[in-house]
């Protein structure tokens, strides 16, 4: 019960304070330690096999640490006389995990500037969160933009370190912030880290595999609660999660799409070169710059979700 409790602190403090950019952030830290660790391991004259075996023992060594930290902060603070004190400072570490304000104030930034007309600005903006090259975009693939970020990254950046926080405390969860980074970081399909990132982005992909369906069945719940098209989010995830190229991005996207009765997916371009994505979702709706609202208002609605749940059951 207490875990949780951290866990509905963590979400409070975040939603106040959101996340402060820092070069002591834990998760600029944990970057820090992964380049220092790339520089020593990684060398372009290494056969395959030696790639992905340095990129194994860096995995290694990035995960432990993580581990390692978060224990080492629970048994320190268990040790703090004040129940108060212990609980604010877990949950000041587990908001650093998440980041639920900063993903719906920059979505949320972003359909301003397009209801604005302001398409400049929010080419620039979206390209501050997606990978794809966005100096090209019009409105609605803007908002695709937007709403496939807000749609994925809610596994990742929120019910999945939520997730390992339940089952794990801060050990888990700092370590699945560990991995999520690594994967950001080195798991590229490129020459550079096709072999050398392998085990990082396998490590992303075993880890989200769990959160991904239950933020799916999450945005559901969400879609019923906001007067959503949920039984149309059902029907989509069941039809279109597996076709997105990641085994685990689609159970969040195509449930979206489906609650919000618009079609995601499409032709992307990353460094001028063209990138068919599989489409999740029907068009029965134009995509705007309102539905990035719709996505929104479900990320924070799974999130309570999800703190609900785990707060009675755990």
């Amino acid at each position: 019960m207490s875990s949780m409790i951290i866990a509905v602190v963590a979400f409070l403090i975040d939603a106040l304070i959101g996340d402060p950019r820092s070069k002591f952030h834990p998760v600029v830290l944990i970057g820090n330690l992964i380049s220092t660790l790339e520089k020593f391991l990684r060398h372009d004259l290494d056969n395959p096999i030696k790639k992905i075996l340095k990129g194994g023992v860096l995995v290694c060594i990035v995960v432990i640490s993580s581990l390692l930290v978060g224990a080492l902060i629970e048994f320190f603070t268990k040790d703090i006389p004040s129940y108060a004190a212990q609980i604010f400072i877990q949950a000041l570490v587990l908001s650093f995990m998440i980041s639920p304000r900063t993903l719906g104030d920059a979505a949320r930034e972003i359909y301003f500037l397009l209801d604005r007309e302001n398409l400049a600005r929010a080419r620039e903006k979206v390209g501050w969160i997606v990978g794809r090259d966005t100096q090209n975009l019009n409105e609605a693939e803007i908002t695709r933009a937007t709403i496939e970020t807000v749609a994925e990254n809610t596994v990742d950046g929120i019910i999945s370190p939520l997730f390992y926080f339940a089952i794990g405390g801060l050990p888990l969860a700092v370590a699945y912030r560990a991995i999520n980074t690594m994967d950001s970081m080195l798991g590229y399909k490129n020459e550079k880290y096709f072999y050398f990132g392998r085990v990082a982005a396998r490590f992303d992909d075993i880890a989200n595999f769990i959160p991904a369906r239950l933020t799916g069945m999450l945005f559901i719940c969400a879609a019923m609660i906001l007067k959503l098209d949920y039984k149309n989010a059902f029907k989509m995830m069941k039809r279109d999660a597996a076709k997105h190229p990641s085994p685990n991005g689609g159970w969040a996207e195509a449930t979206v799409a489906g609650a919000l009765n618009i079609r995601l997916g499409g032709m992307n371009y990353y460094f001028g070169e063209p990138h068919f994505r599989a489409y999740m979702g029907e068009p029965h709706e134009n995509l705007e710059a309102v539905h990035i609202l719709g996505a929104i208002r479900m990320m924070y609605t799974a999130t309570i979700l999800f703190l609900t749940f785990a707060y009675l059951l755990v």
